[in-house]
């Protein structure tokens, strides 16, 4: 049974044993002293009992006690096993006694039988009375020796198991701490007490640094997932080389051949879904009623989402999201631009932001998943991240996650979709996720002489959330982010890019610039003035706005930047204050005397109510609303000019002005280059404020009157150089400054207009 003799102490042959090894190493580990092991090793000499077993029970014949040596009774807890103890209570008497106490005998478990009992440990951890009683016998151990070292092997792994779940808990302790100390920083940084703005341009861009981390991120996962897929895929060793397209490097750097899905989804489950959308949309583009019914009162066309449900499969929203409002609407329009320049701008993100400058205040393509055919792009599937807005601080922005699809339906027709997918929107960022769109995009029909007929489908499923009662009609109505604003978009930047690229401009429509290469730099610059000024009055998250009240009521949004090495603009700190009103005044009146250098003087304190010339005139539109005009106010200190970029469609219009260095603008006249010109932009956004639906009086008359065209949403917006050391702080002087250029302008608007009570 493996006993060995130890009436001798134990000496240099104590630890050769490797099973005697282990189970001390078990129990000594963490005691981790020699003196401990020194103590075991003496206890194990204990007084020798009887042991009623064999050799008959009269017999009165005695065999040596035997204590194990293993994992279950090493140390000196477990010198005497608790058979020792009882046959020792049963079997002593009184004559035993007096005689001399022997030593006791011990064993160890030998390596086999170690291993069987291993062997079932792994199978079964905690085995029943049967196994156990097996096992015995086919080891030669008694039950309760097997009983008890498969206790004390449930102790030691579980020993193992506690020490790794506590590293793992100190590591996750570290990570706690770090991000403590992080948000301690955030909470801890420097703020005006007065106004409460950041006083740095690192602070006022945390938000806006966040969320290109974000962006960042989820390219980043979309490179793990399709590096986990390749793994996944090919066996260890294997080159996948020849499975990598040789083409860009940048382009191949985030998405390769091998390509087979995204965030856990497979590339044929995506195609799968990206085609049932483009069907949908087509659907969406040509049908007529009972899908889609005309307002009498707006002429606009409206979803019946009873007739929608019935036609296309719908999964339920309720899975946990917050309550969402669906937004649905459909335009059809005729753009000046052919067909593959329109296709193009769809599917590169910088080109698609461009031409939906008041729109879209961010783009990026997050992942390609398919490249589709060169160069016309069809067949291309891409992950795109895009943030919308609108050109006022006082409506949010909203974020979105969409798959984009191109496809040529004919050899005249394209169609573009963009449709979110559930599973890839939680694995990004769900904090992000306001809006997703159900399958929206456009159908294009090539025409001749370079136009294109488009019908654009917008459908929207947006989280509820609170929208400032200036807003509240136009955006809840769909029209803030509705079909309508992207194709009035869209047609307007196609005609303006039209006009830029002419080369037999009349005369009438190009007054005060010579040559062609001075109006294309004159139209260039305008369209960099225009962009900035979109950039800078939303409510992306670039800017941090805090609200400041005047004296007459306004209330007035303030952010400041810190501009550093953007040629651009001009370097040093920069205020931008941006109000939002009402005016009982159409659209198209505001529109027409803001625009008006005449009037100008109005409006304008900076004219000190002095005569405005013009210097030049550019069309850059069929509507005569849409030109760049160089105006020079003329006052007893000295002759300034204006940039001013006037634009007008079928949904909004703006009026955006700059004062120029009159040697910088008249190079750019004669064809220099304009990109280093620094330009600060201020200027006008105009809205309807979505009340022209609902006449005050019916009538049979159908003629056209400013009255039925409802009044204005003016957002005012002014920039202004506070210092030109971009390591300055910002001043209250400041502040209140550019307030009070916002509020007189605003009180002179309503004066003119004669709205005071407006």
């Amino acid at each position: 049974m493996g006993v060995v003799d130890m009436t001798n102490p134990p000496t240099k042959d104590f630890f050769a044993s490797p099973a005697l090894s282990l189970s001390l190493a078990g129990i000594f580990r963490d005691a981790g002293a020699t003196a401990a092991a020194a103590t075991a090793s003496a206890s194990m000499e204990v007084e020798e009992g009887d042991e009623g077993s064999g050799g008959g029970g009269g017999s009165g014949s005695k065999k040596d006690d035997t204590v194990e040596i293993s994992s279950e009774n090493s140390g000196p807890a477990r010198s005497r096993s608790e058979d020792d103890l009882l046959d020792h209570d049963d079997d002593e008497d009184d004559a035993d006694k007096s005689k001399k106490k022997k030593r006791k005998k011990y064993h160890r478990h030998t390596a086999d039988q170690i291993r069987e009992m291993e062997a079932l440990f792994k199978e079964s951890p905690h085995p029943d009375e049967k196994q156990r009683q097996q096992l015995s016998k086919q080891l030669g151990l008694a039950p309760r020796q097997v009983k008890f070292w498969f206790q004390n092997r449930r102790t030691q792994i579980k020993a193992i198991q506690e020490r790794h779940e506590n590293s793992l808990l100190k590591q996750e302790l570290e990570k706690l701490r770090d991000e403590n100390k992080a948000m301690r920083e955030t909470i801890n940084k420097a703020c005006c007490l007065n106004c409460g703005m950041a006083t740095t341009a690192k602070d006022g861009s945390i938000t806006a640094e966040e969320q290109q981390l974000r962006i960042e991120n989820a390219k980043l996962k979309a490179e793990v997932e399709k590096l986990r897929t390749v793994i996944g895929k090919y066996p260890p060793g294997a080159s996948t080389t020849g499975s990598c397209s040789s083409g860009n490097d940048q382009e191949n750097r985030s998405s390769l051949d091998f390509y087979t899905g995204i965030f856990g989804l497979e590339k044929s489950r995506i195609m799968e879904i990206v085609n049932q959308a483009m069907e949908e949309l087509q659907k969406m583009a040509t049908a007529g009623e009972p899908l889609w019914v005309r307002s009498v009162e707006t002429g606009r066309e409206i979803l019946n989402y009873d007739e929608y449900v019935k036609e296309f499969s719908v999964e339920s929203s309720s899975n946990g999201r917050p309550k969402r409002s669906i937004e649905a609407s459909r335009e059809t329009g005729v753009v000046f631009l052919d067909l593959p320049r329109l296709v193009q701008s769809f599917m590169d993100a910088n080109q698609w932001k461009e031409m939906f400058p008041c729109i879209i205040s961010k783009a990026a393509t997050v992942d390609v998943i398919c490249h589709g055919e060169a160069p016309n792009k069809n067949g291309a599937v891409q992950l795109m991240f895009a943030e919308l807005q609108m050109l006022t601080p006082l409506v949010p922005t909203r974020e979105v996650y969409f798959v984009r699809y191109c496809k040529q339906l004919s050899a005249e027709e394209w169609a573009i979709v963009d449709v979110s997918i559930d599973k890839v929107e939680e694995n990004i960022d769900a904090s992000l996720v306001k809006c997703r769109k159900r399958p929206s995009g456009c159908i294009i029909q090539d025409k001749t002489n370079g136009h294109c007929k488009v019908i654009w489908v917008e459908h929207l499923e947006c989280q509820k959330n609170t929208v400032h009662t200036l807003y509240r009609t136009i955006v809840r109505s769909g029209l803030a982010f509705g079909a309508r604003h992207w194709m009035a978009t869209l047609q307007h930047q196609c005609e303006r890019l039209v006009f830029f690229m002419a080369t037999n401009v009349p005369t009438k429509d190009s007054t005060g610039v010579a040559t062609l290469a001075g109006r294309k730099s004159i139209l260039k610059l305008a369209q960099r003035m225009t962009w900035s000024f979109c950039h800078s009055i939303g409510a992306s998250s670039y800017h941090t706005w805090n609200k400041v009240s005047t004296k007459t009521g306004e209330d007035i949004r303030v952010s400041s930047r810190k501009n550093l090495n953007d040629p651009g603009e001009p370097h040093g700190v920069i205020v931008c204050a941006v109000s939002s009103v009402w005016l009982p005044v159409s659209p198209t009146v505001l529109f027409d005397f803001l625009r008006d250098e005449s009037r100008r003087s109005e409006w304008d304190i900076m004219s000190n109510g002095g005569p405005v010339q013009s210097i030049a005139n550019l069309a850059k539109g069929k509507d005569r609303g849409n030109a760049v005009t160089i105006q020079a106010m003329k006052s007893k200190e000295n002759s300034m000019w204006v940039l001013q970029d006037s634009c007008t469609n079928a949904f909004e219009s703006m009026v955006v002005f700059a004062h120029v260095d009159v040697t910088g603008i008249q190079s750019v006249i004669t064809g220099c280059d304009s990109s280093n010109m620094a330009i600060l932009p201020s200027g006008f956004s105009i809205l309807p404020d979505g009340l022209e639906s609902r006449p005050l009086v019916i009538s049979s008359r159908h003629e056209k009157s400013n009255d039925t065209e409802g009044g204005s949403l003016l957002t005012v917006a002014f920039q202004i150089l506070t210092n030109s050391s971009p390591t300055a702080k910002l001043t209250m002087e400041s502040v209140e400054s550019v307030n009070t250029i916002v509020s007189c302008t605003l009180r002179n608007i309503k004066t003119s207009l004669q709205c005071e009570d407006g």
